[in-house]
């Protein structure tokens, strides 16, 4: 049985999305890729807000998250730090050899604009990480007010993960002045897990040639030298940029204020749901995500048996991340998903609540 997923990624996918990935196959070095691949790119600009370089890799987020680290920190990098996914991306710095700094705040906050400026303004750092929507916590970090005091620091390069929240809210890229923006397509897009999309600005192609140890699957000037003849260094994953470019075609169908909206109110109704229910927010109001909601579990349920009871029920729970398993749970509200189906789940979740 198919369990209908509300977890924070893999999200559900459109049976279209999974018809376009069955398409007949074609060289990635024949001209009838590029034409797609070109399409692609063109279109992930228009969603991006940008003329930024626009790549696509085979891989996780995470496998651009250690390229773009490769690439583009050449003295000390800073990884801002409020979750399981962004402490991970500072063990992946070090790990790549780089000199790095944890700038830690409690699970549940945000990355403040404050922070970032007592931060950098200490002159130590060339590059930054920073994840826009952390989904281990549901925090979502003022991503704006942190670009205005970037626009002070124009020699820190800005490595931003936008991993579950690029295409629910507008985020424009050029406006904001980011370097290199990540993200997957298993979760606000709403496609199966395996491909990557990250941009490079001129300035971070310009500080990737100065940077030794780049590797060669991540490089970004051979992704830069691929792009020119609309193409990928490496053998692409065909089916999934198939699958990419018919979704695109559907987001522009419905429309980008459309979309930006449906996920607003998806938000809201569950944030809704979760206070008429007693329980709590992991994050403090201005800084919830988007794209996924975290309680705080006050009423002590017992998670792990509503997870088996609406798993039984055909629906994936998630009941909460590494050291707040328990403690709190997230429902994700992203991708191509309708108000209709949320009030399909959380329907589903009062009738197993009932009981336990």
């Amino acid at each position: 049985m198919h369990k209908k997923l509300f977890i924070p990624g893999p999200v559900e996918v459109a049976p279209e999305i999974l018809q376009a990935m069955a398409m007949p196959m074609v060289g990635h070095r024949m001209p009838e890729y590029a034409v797609v691949h070109k399409r692609v790119k063109e279109n992930l600009k228009r969603l991006l807000f940008t003329e930024s370089r626009v790549f696509l890799a085979t891989s996780s987020a995470f496998g651009v998250m250690e390229g773009a680290v490769r690439n583009l920190v050449a003295k000390r990098c800073a990884n801002f730090c409020n979750g399981a996914f962004s402490d991970k991306w500072h063990d992946v710095t070090r790990r790549c050899g780089k000199e790095a700094d944890a700038v830690k705040v409690a699970w549940g906050q945000p990355i403040t604009p404050e922070l970032v400026e007592q931060t950098l303004s200490s002159g130590r750092y060339d590059a930054i990480t920073l994840i826009h929507n952390e989904t281990s916590t549901g925090v979502m970090s003022p991503l704006p007010e942190i670009a205005e005091v970037l626009r002070r620091y124009p020699d820190v390069v800005s490595i931003i993960d936008t991993v579950s929240s690029m295409s629910a809210l507008k985020i424009p890229v050029d406006e904001l002045g980011i370097d290199c923006c990540i993200f997957g397509v298993q979760k606000a897009l709403a496609l199966p897990p395996g491909l990557a999309v990250f941009t490079a600005s001129t300035r971070a192609l310009e500080r990737a040639k100065g940077v030794e140890g780049r590797g060669y699957y991540f490089d970004f000037l051979e992704f830069a030298a691929a792009d020119e003849k609309d193409n990928t260094p490496s053998t692409p994953c065909i089916s999934q940029i198939y699958a990419l470019d018919r979704q695109l075609e559907r987001i522009f169908a419905e429309g980008l204020e459309s979309r930006w909206a449906r996920h607003k109110a998806l938000a809201e109704r569950v944030r809704s749901w979760v206070a008429d229910r007693g329980y709590g927010f992991f994050p403090d109001e201005p800084y919830r995500s988007l794209t996924l909601t975290c309680g705080r579990n006050t009423k002590g349920t017992d998670l792990s048996a509503l997870k088996k009871k609406l798993g039984a029920a055909g629906f994936a729970f998630d009941d909460g991340y590494g050291k707040i398993k328990g403690e709190t749970f997230r429902i994700a509200h992203m991708g191509d998903m309708q108000m209709m189906d949320i009030e399909e789940y959380l329907a589903a979740i009062d009738r197993e609540l009932a009981e336990l």
